[in-house]
């Protein structure tokens, strides 16, 4: 019988053991657990800070090209270019061609409208007027709309063509008047 004892005495260690060893490796996970949950915590904090830093300064670029430009205005603008036309016409021409490269370079595209077919998505009609060009063609830009990077971020303004002839209409106009 002592064998037995010996034997259920080994069997109990061994669930003793077992039970310290599980809540060992329990301890451990847990510990883990706890690291990593702080590891993604600080994580998001640094993304977060990062992100909120890069949408700051997400613009400086540009706003440092559109400053050169702004310089160029300020030189266009001294009294004594003034004086000679010729010069300042050059000066803001240059100026011109220095924004639109500037639009150019960040995707920035011109929406080109003119007699073209009034479509809603890039264009937003303010007028609808008798015109030599056929129906729902553009036959005058009142504001220019652009694009970036295929997006269109400002429709172009518009007037469209009714279909009806100008002489048409001043015709219809003289007969009611009879």
């Amino acid at each position: 019988m002592t064998e037995e004892k010996k034997s259920v005495k080994k069997k109990k260690l061994t669930l003793n053991e077992k039970y310290e060893q599980l809540q060992k490796e329990y301890d451990e996970l847990k510990d883990k657990r706890i690291r990593v949950i702080a590891e993604f915590e600080n994580f998001r904090k640094r993304s977060f800070i990062e992100k909120v830093n890069w949408i700051k300064n997400a613009n400086e670029r540009i706003v440092l090209d559109v400053c050169d430009v702004l310089d160029n205005f300020e030189r266009a603008l001294h009294p004594e270019v003034e004086k000679n036309r010729e010069t300042f016409e050059k000066g803001v021409e240059l100026i011109f061609q220095q924004i639109e490269s500037l639009l150019k370079k960040e995707g920035v595209q011109k929406i080109e409208a003119l007699e073209k077919e009034f479509n809603p998505n890039f264009h937003e009609a303010l007028a609808h007027i008798p015109s030599e060009l056929e129906e729902n063609k553009i036959t005058a830009v009142i504001q220019n709309g652009y694009t970036m990077n295929e997006k269109v971020i400002r429709p172009a303004r518009v007037a469209v063509s009714n279909g009806e002839k100008p002489e048409e209409i001043s015709n219809e106009q003289n007969e009611q008047e009879k």
